[in-house]
């Protein structure tokens, strides 16, 4: 008897670290937080979660493909107020190899490293990445800090 086949999500899918969507598929390959000061964050003023990640175009459309495309799919929480959703801010590239190459157009089926950092408001309180757009969440991540 054959084994039977992975099942292939039906749209958008953001499990094990892995966006991906109709476009794009973004697979994070390390983090890590990074204190001011320190290198990936020299020009901060606040510690930083760092994330490193895989952008690959999975050339289903003539839409053009950069690694900033986790940009657009990712929102950060750090739920440490009791009163509102805290959405992160992004801060500087941490990680100085991608200044060239994050604002490239990825070619179809190509795929190209970058990296992307939050503001943490502390360094204890676990960070989610949630996956989606427009308030459609399509996964989330927690990142444990302390």
């Amino acid at each position: 008897m054959d084994a039977p086949e992975a099942e292939i999500p039906a749209g958008p899918s953001f499990v094990d670290g892995v966006l991906t969507t109709d476009d794009v598929m973004i697979k994070i390959t390390d983090s890590k937080v990074i204190p001011v000061g320190e290198k990936g964050n020299e020009y901060g003023d606040k510690p930083v979660l760092a994330i490193w990640y895989d952008t690959t175009n999975l050339g289903t459309s003539d839409q053009e493909i950069t690694p900033s495309e986790f940009i657009f799919q990712f929102e950060a929480f750090q739920d440490n107020d009791p009163n509102r959703e805290n959405t992160l801010d992004v801060a500087g590239l941490p990680d100085d190899q991608f200044l060239d190459s994050q604002t490239e157009n990825i070619k179809a089926g190509g795929t190209v490293a970058n990296a992307i950092a939050y503001s943490l408001d502390d360094t204890t309180t676990p960070v989610d990445l949630v996956a989606g757009r427009f308030g459609d969440e399509i996964g989330r991540m927690t990142f444990k800090l302390g």
